[in-house]
């Protein structure tokens, strides 16, 4: 069973809504992350966002981010949109649903109430080696297996 992983926002708290900055109807910035509670023999870290609550067959994915040094605690608002990322140094981002890389905030359609956006924080014994621009998918597989810790915040998000 992985470790329990502390992972919040200074944005929003455990289902609760996420702020309208943070959402495709506003800036897209994506939020302030911090975390705690790695546990020993993290090599790296991984970052999944999604919204299972969309009316697609599989969730909606909102970010994928990897490759996050095990030292690095937090995450600053608005990471760039590019494949690497240089702050914080070493990051890779994936594609979202939309095809695109880096952060697409909340979207969901008008009218189909609250989706809950699920942040996952995954801590892996062995760095992922994966090209930037990779799907949730790719990421997933390459980190099976490895996985020692999780840390999940919800946010909610209507329109």
């Amino acid at each position: 069973m992985p470790a329990k992983i502390t992972l919040q926002s200074s944005a929003f708290a455990q289902n609760e809504t996420v702020p309208r900055k943070y959402t495709g109807d506003s800036d897209d910035k994506s939020p302030p992350l911090s975390w705690s509670g790695m546990p020993a023999g993290t090599k790296q870290l991984a970052l999944i966002v999604d919204d299972p609550d969309a009316p697609t067959a599989t969730p909606w994915v909102h970010w994928v981010l990897y490759a996050i040094p095990p030292e690095t605690t937090s995450l600053p608002e608005g990471i760039t949109p590019s494949l690497r990322v240089s702050q914080p140094p070493g990051l890779l981002q994936g594609k979202n649903s939309w095809g695109k890389v880096g952060y697409g905030g909340p979207a969901p359609p008008k009218g189909h109430g609250r989706h809950r956006y699920f942040f996952k924080l995954y801590a892996l014994d062995a760095p992922i080696s994966l090209e930037p621009g990779a799907s949730k998918e790719a990421l997933l597989k390459a980190m099976s297996g490895h996985v020692l810790g999780e840390g999940e915040l919800i946010g909610t998000y209507e329109r």
